[in-house]
């Protein structure tokens, strides 16, 4: 074999060794922090004002909640949210005025670590009606009541919520 031929397949090795590399390195990296989440906007109660200049067709709003308004078990007067089983048994959180965002990441308002709970797995929303559970394209699934959520759902008083290995409910 010639110098020229030996010279291009080490070359060639090399590549394909560092291009191995950046790919395990790239996994790895998505791994340990996940991927970037979209942010996905919170309804107001208030209209937006008119504008004079037209605008482009709005995008299809969120689905309503699934539970009817008149429901008299709604999580309208709900205060806190209680931790039912999982490491944190018997947490007990106020809940705040807008949203709570539930999932492994430090930057949520409910930090649960385990294995099955993704970095930014749900969202709890203060609606008109009630709080409403949204699920953020978990890998896991969000489950009320046994039945996994796919739509934001609203989330009745003393019905169990289960992340991962966490199973809550709202109450009084």
């Amino acid at each position: 074999m010639s110098e020229l031929t030996l010279l291009l397949l080490r070359l060639f090795f090399l590549v394909m060794l560092w291009s191995f590399v950046f790919a395990i390195v790239y996994a790895l990296r998505s791994d340990l922090f996940g991927q970037k989440v979209r942010r996905m906007p919170v309804p107001t109660a208030s209209p937006a004002p008119a504008a004079t200049v037209p605008v482009a067709p709005a995008r299809p709003s969120t689905p309503k909640p699934a539970v009817p308004r008149a429901d008299p078990m709604s999580s309208l007067g709900a205060t806190r949210l209680v931790i039912t089983s999982g490491s944190k048994e018997g947490l007990e959180i106020d809940l705040p005025e807008e949203q709570l965002t539930i999932g492994r990441s430090n930057e949520s308002g409910l930090v649960i670590r385990d294995d099955y709970t993704s970095t930014h797995h749900a969202r709890l929303l203060n609606w008109a009606e009630g709080w409403v559970i949204q699920d953020l394209d978990s890998t896991n699934g969000t489950f009320l009541d046994g039945a996994r959520i796919i739509v934001p759902t609203q989330v009745p008083l003393n019905t169990p919520v289960k992340i991962g290995t966490t199973s809550f409910e709202l109450r009084r």
